[in-house]
C-alpha cells in the first residue's frame, strides 16, 4: 500500500496541473448534479417499528386532516381575556390571523364546541394551522400585524411551535467561519510560513465544495436532514485540515533532510497518507455505525459525514501532493514575522522532556490522567435522555412565554399531550369502545384530563387526547406513558378488533429514548469491534488496539460526563447561553461516540505509526515512544486546536441541541490530545515495552501485510529519509 500512495504523491508531484482540472473539474461535476438532482432539506422525524411512529402513521393515513402543522397563539390578560373590550379584540386578531399566508385553519378560544379559555379567565390561546412544515419569517409578521389589536388592547401575545421559531437564526455560517480564522492562525503559528499556512485551507475547502455538493446530491434521493449537512460541513473542515496537515508536516521534514521535492511529496503520502488512510477509514466505520441505531435521521446523519470524511481523505492523498509539487522548495516561503520554524523533532523540546517524564513513572502520571478522566466521567452515572422543548428556551423569548403561559393557565401537561389512537381492523367501528377508554384513562393516577375522543368520517380511527399532570420532561411523565400502554389501555379494550397506541412528542421521546438504549450496546461492539480488527491489521498488534479502545471510550465518557454536569446540572450552564437544565437529547451519546471516536482514531494511527516506525528502526520501546511523541505532539496540538476551534464554534448558536454539541465534541478532543495522548498513551506504552507489539503467530499469518510509515523495506522506491544527528540521540530519563 505504501508503494501505490508513494507513486500516486509522486506522480502528482510531478504533473500537478493534471491533478489540479481533475479536482476543479470534478467540483463544476459535483455542483452541476447537485443543482440539477439535488433536493431539499428533508426534517420528517421517523422512528420505524416503535408503536408511537405506527400511531403517527395510522393518523396520516386514515384521518389526514389531524396531521396539519399548528402553533398556539396564547393571549393573556390580568384583567381577563372574557372582558368585553379584551374580548373582541382577541376575536378581531383571530379573525386577522385567518388570512395569513399557509393559514389554512383557525380556532377560536371562545368556540363554544371546544373554548380554550383558562378557569380563572385571564389566558386564552387559538391554534393556527398551516399548510407547511415550518412556518417562514413572512408568516410570522402577518401574524403580529393580525394580533396587534389585541396587544393594542393590552393584551399579551405569545407563540409556540413554528410562529415562535420563525425567527431564529441559527448561526450556522458564523461558526463555519470562526473555524476557519482560529485554523489560519494555529497553522501560521505551526508552520510559520504563509504559502504552507494555506495549502491545507484550500484542500479542506474544496473538499467541503466536493462533499457538501453531494450530500446535496443524495438528498433527492433520500430524506436528509438539515443538521445531517451541518454536521458533514463540521466533520469536513476539521478532519480536512487536519489530514492536510499531518501531510504537510511529514513532507516539511523530508524537504529539510535534503529530499528532492516529487521524493518528499511521494514519502510524505507512502507514510503519513497511509496514516491517514487508515484513520479516515476508521472514522468512516464509526460513523457508518450509526446504521446500527435503525432511526433514519441518525443514519443519513452517518453517511453524510462519511461522504465527507472520504473526500476530506482523497484530497490528502491526491490534491495535497499537487498543491506540494506546485509550489515546490517555496513551500516555506512568505514567512510570518516573529515566528521562527522549528525542527520536526529536538529532543529539548517541553513535549519530549514532558513525554520522557512520563515514560520514566508511567504510573504515577497515568494514575493521575486516569483519575481525572473518571472523575469527569462520574456524572454520566445519572444521565438522563429526553428533547429539549420551549420550557428550556430563554426566558425572554416568545416561546418560552408561551410555554410558561400555557403551564400556568392548564397545567404542566399541557405542553405534552399523549394521543391515545384507537384502531379498528378492516371496517370495525371503534365507537363503542371509546367510552370504556375514556373512563379507564381518567381513572388513571398522573392525569389530569381526558379530552373527547375525535373520530375521522370512516369511524375506524379515534383520537383522544390525555393531558399528564406533569410536565412533558418529567420522569413521571414517563411512567405514566408506561402505565397507559401497560396497564389501562390492555385492560379497557374489550374488542380483538380495536387495537390503542399512544403517540405525542412525549411518547416519540420515550420511543427513542428506549430504541437508542437497546441498540446501543450493539453499536458500541460494531464500532469498537471494527476499529479493533482494522488497528490490529495496521501496527500488527493485539495490545495497542485494546489499549486504543479503552483510552478512547474513557475520554468519551469524560466528555459524557462534562455535557451532563452543564445541561442537565446546569453547573456553569449561564456561561455558554443555557438557561435552563435539561434532559441529554437521545440522538447525542450515540452521535457523539461515533464522531469523537472515529477522531481520536485519527490521532491515534498518526502517533503510534510513528512510534512503531522508530521502534522498528532501534528496538527501544521507551525512546521509540519519546521521540515518537516529540516528533508529533506539535503536528497533534495543531490539529486538536483547530478541530476544537471547529467544534467550539457551535457553542455561539443560540440553539441548545448546538451548544450541546459544541461542548461535548470540544471537550472530548480537548482531553484527548491532552490526557489522552500527552500523558495516557506514553505511559501504557512505557509499561508495555516490547509487548506492546505482540501479536500471535497464527494471527499474523493470516493477516493482510500492510507497511504503515516506511516500517518495512519497500525496495529502492521508497528509500529511508536521512536520518539526523538530534534524533539518534534520546534516552529517557
Amino acid at each position: 500500500m505504501s508503494r501505490v500512495l508513494y507513486r500516486i504523491g509522486h506522480s502528482a508531484a510531478r504533473h500537478p496541473w493534471r491533478v489540479l482540472a481533475s479536482w476543479v473539474l470534478l467540483a463544476v461535476v459535483a455542483v452541476f448534479l447537485n443543482s440539477a438532482v439535488g433536493g431539499t432539506p428533508d426534517e420528517t422525524f421517523r422512528l420505524p417499528g416503535a408503536e408511537s411512529q405506527r400511531a403517527a402513521d395510522a393518523i396520516q393515513d386514515r384521518f389526514p386532516q389531524q396531521t396539519l402543522y399548528s402553533s398556539n397563539v396564547i393571549f393573556h390578560s390580568d384583567e381577563g381575556v372574557t372582558e368585553p373590550e379584551q374580548k373582541q379584540a382577541i376575536e378581531q386578531a383571530v379573525t386577522n390571523l385567518e388570512d395569513g399566508p399557509h393559514v389554512v385553519d383557525v380556532s377560536s378560544p371562545y368556540d363554544p364546541r371546544g373554548p380554550t379559555v383558562s378557569e380563572d379567565g385571564t389566558t386564552a390561546f387559538a391554534t393556527v394551522g398551516f399548510s407547511e412544515e415550518k412556518a417562514e419569517p413572512n408568516d410570522l409578521a402577518a401574524a403580529e400585524k393580525a394580533v396587534q389589536p389585541a396587544r393594542d388592547a393590552g393584551v399579551q401575545v405569545e407563540y409556540d411551535g413554528q410562529l415562535g421559531y420563525a425567527n431564529v437564526d441559527d448561526g450556522g455560517s458564523n461558526s463555519e467561519m470562526i473555524g476557519i480564522v482560529v485554523a489560519i492562525v494555529v497553522l501560521a503559528v505551526a508552520f510559520g510560513s504563509l504559502v504552507a499556512m494555506s495549502l491545507p485551507i484550500v484542500v479542506a475547502l474544496l473538499g467541503i465544495l466536493i462533499g457538501s455538493s453531494a450530500i446535496g446530491v443524495l438528498s433527492g434521493y433520500a430524506p436528509v436532514p438539515e443538521i445531517a449537512t451541518i454536521v458533514g460541513m463540521m466533520m469536513g473542515l476539521g478532519v480536512g485540515i487536519d489530514y492536510a496537515l499531518f501531510i504537510l508536516a511529514r513532507h516539511r521534514q523530508n524537504l529539510d533532510s535534503g529530499t528532492p521535492v516529487p521524493e518528499a511529496v511521494g514519502r510524505a503520502n507512502a507514510t503519513a497518507g497511509l496514516s491517514v488512510l487508515f484513520a479516515g477509514f476508521t472514522v468512516m466505520v464509526a460513523i457508518a455505525g450509526l446504521q446500527v441505531s435503525n432511526i433514519p435521521m441518525m443514519t443519513m446523519m452517518g453517511w453524510s459525514a462519511a461522504i465527507m470524511v472520504a473526500v476530506s481523505m482523497i484530497a490528502a492523498i491526491t490534491l495535497l501532493p499537487a498543491l506540494l509539487g506546485l509550489v515546490g522548495q517555496k513551500v516555506n516561503r512568505a514567512r510570518i514575522p516573529f515566528i521562527k520554524p522549528k525542527p520536526s523533532y529536538d529532543r529539548r523540546s517541553l513535549s519530549a522532556r514532558w513525554t520522557a517524564r512520563v515514560v520514566a513513572k508511567p504510573v504515577r502520571y497515568g494514575l493521575v490522567a486516569t483519575i481525572v478522566l473518571g472523575v469527569l466521567a462520574l456524572p454520566v452515572l445519572g444521565m438522563r435522555l429526553g428533547f429539549a422543548d420551549a420550557g428550556n428556551d430563554a426566558p425572554d423569548t416568545t416561546t418560552r412565554q408561551a410555554y410558561d403561559l400555557m403551564a400556568d393557565a392548564y397545567g404542566d401537561g399541557t405542553n405534552g399531550p399523549l394521543s391515545v389512537v384507537l384502531e379498528g381492523d378492516g371496517d370495525t367501528n371503534v365507537s363503542p369502545a371509546i367510552p370504556g377508554v375514556t373512563r379507564a384513562l381518567e381513572n388513571t393516577s398522573g392525569v389530569a384530563s381526558v379530552g373527547e375522543a375525535t373520530l375521522n368520517d370512516a369511524k375506524d380511527l379515534a383520537i383522544i387526547e390525555v393531558v399528564p399532570t406533569t410536565a412533558p420532561q418529567d420522569a413521571k411523565t414517563s411512567e405514566l406513558l408506561s402505565t397507559i400502554r401497560e396497564d389501562t389501555l390492555p385492560g379497557a379494550l374489550d374488542s380483538a378488533d380495536v387495537t390503542a397506541s399512544v403517540t405525542g412528542q412525549t411518547a416519540l421521546t420515550d420511543d427513542v429514548s428506549s430504541r437508542l438504549q437497546a441498540r446501543m450496546p450493539w453499536f458500541l461492539g460494531a464500532v469498537i469491534g471494527l476499529s479493533f480488527v482494522i488497528l490490529t491489521i495496521v501496527f500488527r498488534s493485539v495490545l495497542v488496539p485494546l489499549k486504543a479502545a479503552a483510552l478512547n471510550v474513557l475520554g468519551v465518557g469524560a466528555a459524557y460526563g462534562v455535557v451532563v454536569a452543564i445541561f442537565q446540572w446546569g453547573w456553569g450552564a449561564s456561561l455558554i447561553g443555557v438557561h435552563e437544565t435539561s434532559p441529554i437529547m437521545p440522538l447525542a451519546p450515540m452521535l457523539m461516540f461515533a464522531i469523537l471516536f472515529g477522531l481520536s482514531m485519527d490521532y491515534e494511527v498518526f502517533l503510534i505509526s510513528r512510534i512503531r516506525e522508530l521502534y522498528l528502526k532501534h528496538h527501544d520501546p521507551k525512546r521509540a515512544t519519546v521521540e515518537g511523541v516529540g516528533s508529533t505532539a506539535r503536528v497533534i496540538t495543531s490539529a486538536g486546536l483547530i478541530m476544537i476551534s471547529v467544534f467550539a464554534a457551535f457553542i455561539l448558536m443560540p440553539d441548545p441541541v448546538a451548544k450541546l454539541f459544541g461542548v461535548g465534541l470540544a471537550v472530548a478532543v480537548l482531553l484527548d490530545v491532552t490526557l489522552v495522548r500527552m500523558v495516557l498513551v506514553p505511559a501504557a506504552m512505557s509499561l508495555l515495552g516490547h509487548r506492546a507489539w505482540w501479536l500471535p503467530s497464527w494471527l499474523d499469518r493470516r493477516l493482510p501485510a500492510i507497511h504503515l510509515e516506511g516500517d518495512e523495506d519497500e525496495g529502492d522506491e521508497i528509500a529511508p529519509a536521512p536520518e539526523k544527528e538530534h534524533e539518534k540521540e534520546l534516552v529517557p530519563a
